[in-house]
């Protein structure tokens, strides 16, 4: 009886520690195809994003030298100010991705 209940408990043991083993996914976005790993699956919701310093980076090598106001919208960083020449310029940039999206 006690031998058995060793291999029980050894068994209960083995199936307890064991890591589970989950298959990769895949994703499909404007960034492209992408490799999803099954701790990032969780969570799927949450949209990486650059930060606006980034974005006025970004903005930046569009053309922007001064700027006036910065606007985050739920996709879209928009970069308003003035360009070298002193003009009003506008830059709309993707949040997640970065990608300029117009220059105005």
């Amino acid at each position: 009886m006690h031998k058995v209940l060793v291999m029980a408990g050894a068994a209960a043991l083995m199936v307890v520690s064991s890591a589970p083993s989950y298959a990769q996914s895949i994703e499909i976005g404007p960034g492209g195809v992408r490799l999803v790993e099954p701790q990032m699956e969780r969570s799927y919701r949450r949209i990486s994003s650059i930060s606006e310093r980034t974005a006025v980076r970004i903005a930046r090598s569009e053309g922007l030298r001064e700027v006036d106001d910065v606007t985050r919208t739920r996709s879209r960083f928009i970069i308003e100010g003035t360009d070298y020449r002193g003009d009003d310029i506008r830059v709309s940039v993707d949040r997640r991705t970065g990608e300029v999206i117009s220059v105005d």
